[in-house]
């Protein structure tokens, strides 16, 4: 039975999942309150990130145009341009035996493609989760359904994996940005 978090409620992956490495990060989202006559598209991203919580390098960025890092601990599996359908509308896979050591942090993110350009918001999405996968039995392990209200944001970190003695843990964050990935990119310290 997977353990289901509220905003900010941290969890062991590792520690309680022994010899877990191999992971599925799913997220998913439906579209409400909107006739604004164009489709929505939203898209997941992982940063890698360093001590300082920003990336070491642009490469640390794993998203629709770079879709698997060089380690290999990290492959986007491809970007669903509609959203449409039931379950995870895009997956991460994490191999946790392959990330860096100099990666503390791996942040997972949703930003709205073109959402200036189409008045586009996170107001006008529901049902937002992330949920991890133990890759190799496909069992829910962990499950965050995103309740807050959001209105003008545009990006969203939804949850993070972290290291911590030497496991990995899972922090429930659902924190709303706005300027979109670019912002967000900006803040992990990305060249955009």
């Amino acid at each position: 039975m997977a353990i289901s978090l509220k905003k900010g409620q941290k969890v062991d992956l590792t520690k309680t999942n022994p010899g877990l490495s191999e992971i599925l990060v799913g997220l998913g989202w439906d579209v409400n309150r909107y006739d604004g006559g164009k489709e929505f598209d939203l898209d997941s991203a992982a940063f890698l990130l360093g001590g300082s919580g920003k990336v070491n390098s642009d490469a640390d960025f794993v998203f629709y145009g770079n879709l698997k890092h060089e380690s290999g601990s990290v492959e986007h599996l491809g970007d669903n341009l509609t959203g449409a359908g039931e379950g995870d509308d895009e997956q991460i896979k994490i191999d946790l035996s392959k990330v860096p050591a100099n990666v503390e942090k791996i942040d997972f993110t949703v930003t709205i493609y073109e959402a200036e350009e189409r008045h586009q918001s996170f107001g006008q999405v529901e049902n937002a989760f992330i949920r991890v996968i133990d890759a190799k039995t496909n069992t829910e392990l962990i499950r965050y359904d995103l309740s807050e209200d959001f209105s003008v944001e545009t990006a969203v970190v939804i949850g993070e994996l972290y290291r911590h003695g030497g496991e990995w843990k899972f922090n429930a964050i659902g924190s709303g940005f706005e300027g979109g990935l670019a912002s967000l990119g900006r803040n992990y310290g990305v060249n955009v």
